[in-house]
This record gives structure tokens, sequence and C-alpha cells, in this order.
């Protein structure tokens, strides 16, 4: 199975520990971010990995190499002339794909997530897209339908709402995860080149194909995009224990 790591990011809401790294490498309990998401995806049965790189790049390049691609085949996918969003990411490295169903993964999410069964029901259900979702306080929702497709955005704070995909059902909110699966289908429909967003992507094709969701409110999430929340989250992991990092 192939998985892609999105782990070019600036970092910015993670500074000062990304003044001089890049957040792919910013520690929790004590183990990198890339590889903590390495070890549970290799885990889960992934023997391909791609890494999209921008910010210190030789940093990521060198720490894999010194660990030995941690027995798996890793690649990276340069981004360091120009940062290119998560749509533009994907695409670019869409070669690695070679026309199989990919996992994305941002390095800083963190979760018990079971990837293998995420990418099962993928694969079973013929979606276009996949996404893993929660219910959690978001400022930004997916609203999907009881048929779990998507049909739309929502902006909390300013009660905007995009709605791509036209239906009288009722609709119901969630919080895109961070984790998703895209068939070989989805690459051929992505028109945009350069800079953009997956999501946009998403809602776009909502409308006339099968962008579905995958809810796991039952498990561990983490937005370690944040200082305070790596410190928060170290707390939660010595209090209670977890098995997300074994």
């Amino acid at each position: 199975m192939r998985a892609m790591i999105l782990a070019a990011g600036l970092g910015t809401r993670l500074k000062p520990l990304t003044d001089n790294k890049p957040k792919a490498l910013v520690e929790f309990c004590q183990k990198p971010l890339l590889e903590i998401i390495i070890m549970n995806l290799k885990k889960h049965g992934f023997t391909d990995i791609i890494i999209n790189v921008h910010h210190f790049a030789n940093q990521i390049i060198k720490f894999i190499g010194e660990n030995n691609a941690f027995d798996i085949n890793i690649y990276f996918s340069d981004e360091r002339n120009q940062l290119l969003d998560t749509g533009g990411a994907i695409k670019n490295a869409s070669i690695f794909f070679n026309n199989e169903d990919v996992l994305i993964h941002n390095v800083d999410i963190l979760s018990d997530l079971n990837l293998k069964s995420f990418f099962e029901h993928h694969k079973k259900t013929k979606s276009l897209a996949t996404l893993a979702v929660k219910d959690r306080t978001t400022s930004r929702q997916l609203l999907f339908d009881n048929d779990n497709q998507l049909c739309a955005w929502k902006n909390i704070e300013t009660n905007e709402i995009k709605q791509y995909r036209q239906t009288k059902r009722k609709l119901y909110p969630t919080a895109f995860s961070g984790v998703h699966i895209i068939s070989p289908e989805m690459i051929k429909l992505m028109t945009e080149n350069g800079v953009f967003s997956i999501i946009d992507d998403y809602l776009r094709l909502a409308e006339n194909h099968k962008i579905t969701s995958y809810k796991h409110n039952e498990t561990s999430w983490f937005d370690l995009g944040r200082k305070e929340n790596i410190e928060k989250a170290e707390e939660n992991f010595k209090k209670f224990g977890t098995s997300i990092l074994s």
C-alpha cells in the first residue's frame, strides 16, 4: 500500500520550535512527528511512502537516510522552489502513486485510527476520495448527507456556506481529520495546477462524483500543529497512556 505524508509546511503555528527545524522533526514524547507517522503507516501495512519537503528539506532527507528509511521504501517530492499547498503537493507527487489508491496523512496529525481498515473501507465503497472525519469543535465544517456524501462547506465564524452538491436531504456537519485516501481517477480530475487546496477540489468534484466520509469518533485524535497543543497532548499521554506510539 502507498501513502503520502504532507510535511512541507512552514510550521508557523509551532514557532519557536520551527525556527531551526521543520515541523516534521518537532518532537512529541521525545519522538519526531515524522517518525511517529511513518511507524504508524508501516504498522498498518504501508510499504511505499512519499514525503513532500520544503522548509528545512535537507534535515528531513538526512533524517530518513540516517534511519535507513525505516526499512521501507521512502521517496521525496521536492517543493523547495515553491510550496504547493495540499492539492498542488498531491498532484506534483502523482507519478509516485503508480495508478493506485493512496492514503494522504498530515505530518502534524496524531491518531489511533486503524489506517488499514480505513484503506479497505475506501476500496470497498469505490469512492473517488474518502475523508476521515470526526465530530469535534472546528471553525470550518464539512457537510455530508446521510449517505456520507460530501455536499457543502461551512465557516462557523462567518456563517458562510458553500454548497456544491444540491440535495434536499438534511446535511450533517463534521470536521476533517487530516487523513484521506484518493483513487487514481482523482488525479485525472484535478484540473488546476500550481498552488491549490485539495479541499477545494473535493468540494468541486463532489457535485458529480463520490466523495465520502469515514467517521472515527471512537478514536483518539490530536492536532499537533500548535506548540500549546503538543504540550497539552503530552500531558494527556502521560496521564492516560495510549497505543498510538507503540
